[in-house]
């Protein structure tokens, strides 16, 4: 009867301990272990709110699904550095998310950078008045790059986003991460400088 009692006592606990974790700061401590289940689940609470920070700043459907999926891969690799001391699971994806996101960004814009130089190359073999108005393009945006690093670093990467690549005041506050009443200061104050230092030197 005693050891019928101490069964029955045992089994609650055993089916406690058989409940799967559910908290993403618990199934990241299985992802550390290698726990591919834990990942997969993990991966199912996080996939949304990455993809949807990540899609506010890249904008392209495509390259956010891309970035998103680099971010969650990440994830799996840097399981074991995770500390919850640093805060939550969801906390630490987000920045990593947002840290590749700004990354796309840049680097797509200095790929396009490269392409409008690349297209002045290939100008050389056109007729003279075409290779004329292309060295004059280049020698506009020579000034501008010129006159660009006159400004402060938020300054010029507010204009860059604004006025190179179409963004909002809104969306460039996401991807500077700063607040957007700061963008927008920055953004006239970048704007008045930049009008000066090419009005000086035209």
């Amino acid at each position: 009867m005693d050891e019928s009692a101490r069964e029955e006592s045992a089994r609650p606990a055993d089916r406690l301990s058989a409940v799967p974790p559910t908290s993403a700061e618990e199934l990241m401590a299985l992802v550390a272990k290698g726990d591919e289940r834990a990942f997969e689940r993990l991966y199912d609470q996080l996939a949304g709110p990455v993809y949807g920070l990540v899609r506010r700043i890249v904008r392209d459907p495509a390259q956010s699904e891309e970035v998103a999926q680099e971010v969650l891969v990440e994830l799996w690799k840097t399981a074991t550095r995770y500390s919850p001391a640093k805060g939550s699971v969801l906390n630490w994806a987000m920045t990593l998310a947002h840290r590749r996101a700004v990354d796309r960004v840049r680097s797509a814009r200095a790929s396009t950078e490269r392409e409008r130089k690349a297209t002045f190359e290939a100008a050389r073999g056109r007729p003279f008045d075409e290779v004329a108005e292309s060295v004059a393009t280049r020698l506009e945006r020579s000034q501008v790059r010129r006159c660009l690093k006159t400004l402060t670093e938020l300054q010029r990467e507010s204009v860059l986003l604004a006025y190179y690549q179409g963004y909002t005041y809104r969306e460039v506050a996401d991807v500077l991460d700063t607040p957007q009443g700061t963008v927008k200061t920055r953004l006239r104050d970048g704007l008045i400088r930049l009008r000066d230092c090419l009005g000086v030197t035209a």
